[in-house]
């Protein structure tokens, strides 16, 4: 039986695009195009964590040992990860999120789902919301990402998948019924290769195939998980998309295509940074006590300098004349900066007569600096 609510939910899942790999050969231009691995040494026992595009097309995926993973592409190019900036790429996109919707539940930090059934910009559009996001994505952290849209967390995450890299993959409640029936067994979330094999043993090679068994038998068969197959079979998925917490900072950064060190112009970037934050902010109803810049010099070095304020604020004005004093205490101007970002925490979004009131900031005395 199919549920109306559940058919009237618009959920999102985005998966970035060999994500690991991704961050790699953007942040070294000679990796582009190139077969690349990131993950254990192939010396030892490592395992390969992920793999870019060009090293898949021989057969190398991500828990292949990294021994068997540089004979099938021994020139390939094995990069050891970098999680701390696979962390801060991963809360950059979330923030992206953020701005759509407060129903965030990720699950990696390359994939998270969202439901947008009703959202902040007012779109009634997933698709639209989706295609937006990914553009947003790439334009402010240079990586792809692929999206599925359906009405429901499990058509989400397999739509997503359909058309990678950078895809984007609509399932409708209408087409939900054929689309399963005729998904091959393998491709089915939950189902892994063992169960994919024993199921085939049994005559079961796609959904349609699987909805004619009966609940019971399918338990018997394989234990409680048999009421999942029996449910995704015939599109019953009523998983709600759970967040994991309350959005504690809105920010925005970039990274430049090249090195800056031009200090005017720097400073003209972050007055359009804080203009962009501040209508995030406004558009949130939310204001900010704590602001943050975030600079990373050539060498990939990262620093941040921040302010706390006695008001809470989402004035650009204000935005921009404290981040323009933090940015005084960093060597921009003598140093090259590849990236600077800008973001406000310690939000108050409930207190009344918090939002957008314009500050007179005392310097150097107001506030805190670290």
């Amino acid at each position: 039986m199919k549920n109306p609510e559940i058919q009237t939910r618009k959920i999102i899942h985005v998966d970035m695009d060999a994500f690991f790999a991704s961050v790699e050969q953007r942040d070294h231009p000679q990796y582009r195009n190139r077969p690349v691995l990131v993950g254990g040494s192939p010396q030892g026992r490592g395992v390969v964590a992920a793999a870019s595009y060009e090293a898949r097309k021989f057969g190398i995926h991500s828990a292949m040992p990294a021994s068997r993973a540089i004979k099938l592409c021994p020139h390939a190019v094995f990069l050891k990860p970098r999680f701390e900036v696979y962390k801060e790429v991963s809360a950059r996109i979330r923030e992206i999120f953020y701005d759509y919707t407060d129903l965030v539940e990720p699950l990696s930090l390359d994939e998270a789902y969202l439901d947008v059934t009703e959202n902040h910009s007012g779109n009634p559009s997933a698709t639209l919301i989706a295609r937006e996001i990914k553009k947003r994505i790439y334009n402010e952290t240079g990586l792809t990402a692929s999206a599925g849209v359906s009405s429901s967390k499990f058509l989400a995450k397999i739509a997503s998948d359909l058309e990678k890299p950078d895809g984007l993959s609509v399932i409708t409640p209408e087409e939900a019924e054929p689309f399963i029936e005729n998904l091959p067994i393998g491709k089915f979330y939950g189902v892994g290769r063992a169960t994919q094999q024993k199921m085939e043993s049994l005559g079961i090679h796609n959904g349609a195939d699987l909805k004619t068994w009966d609940e019971a038998r399918l338990v018997k068969l394989f234990g409680k998980t048999g009421h999942h197959y029996y449910r995704i079979a015939r599109g019953i998925d009523t998983r709600k998309v759970q967040p994991d917490r309350v959005r504690k900072s809105i920010g925005k950064e970039k990274t430049f295509e090249e090195d800056i060190s031009d200090l005017e112009w720097i400073v003209e970037f972050l007055g359009q940074l804080a203009e962009k934050v501040s209508a995030s902010m406004q558009k949130l109803n939310a204001a900010g006590k704590t602001i943050t810049l975030k600079v990373r010099y050539e060498n990939f070095e990262t620093i941040t300098k921040s302010q706390t304020l006695p008001l809470f604020t989402n004035s650009s004005t204000d935005l921009f004349e404290v981040s323009r004093r933090l940015l005084e205490q960093t060597e921009a101007g003598e140093r090259e900066i590849r990236l600077i970002g800008l973001s406000v925490s310690s939000l108050n979004l409930s207190e009344k007569g918090a939002f957008g009131e314009q500050l007179e900031i005392p310097f150097p005395s107001a506030g805190r600096v670290v």
